[in-house]
């Protein structure tokens, strides 16, 4: 598995902060963790509520990611599809799987990026 470089951490914790200031306004902060080739994603809530996320498997590209889902109830990560139906993608796709998820809110586990109306588009 590649190691991670340095500078793809950076980006990788700056795509992901930005889109959780965009989409996830109940994530106070988003915290990385690296280990050889896989990022790990932790959402803080604005208590201070650690909420472990995601898994991230860096596959050689700072734009496509392996994803893994963190499962509570197991208290690991399990390689996972997106909503794509891709086990890969982008990190803010897997941040959005994740949250929606953990957060509960079923609006970000679709492909249509445009907000839930209800149902009416």
């Amino acid at each position: 598995m590649p190691k991670i470089p340095d500078s793809t951490k950076d980006s990788l914790h700056w795509r992901l902060a930005t889109r959780a200031r965009e989409r996830w306004p109940d994530l106070a902060e988003v915290r990385m963790r690296y280990r050889t080739g896989l990022a790990y994603v932790d959402g803080i809530l604005s208590g201070g509520e650690i909420l472990p996320l995601c898994r991230l498997r860096y596959v050689g590209s700072a734009t496509t990611w392996g994803f893994a889902i963190y499962r509570a109830s197991h208290d690991d990560y399990e390689d996972n599809f997106l909503p794509t139906g891709s086990s890969s993608g982008t990190a803010e796709e897997a941040l959005d799987c994740a949250c929606g998820l953990c957060l509960n809110d079923p609006t970000a586990c679709t492909t249509d990026p445009r907000p839930f109306n209800g149902g009416n588009h």
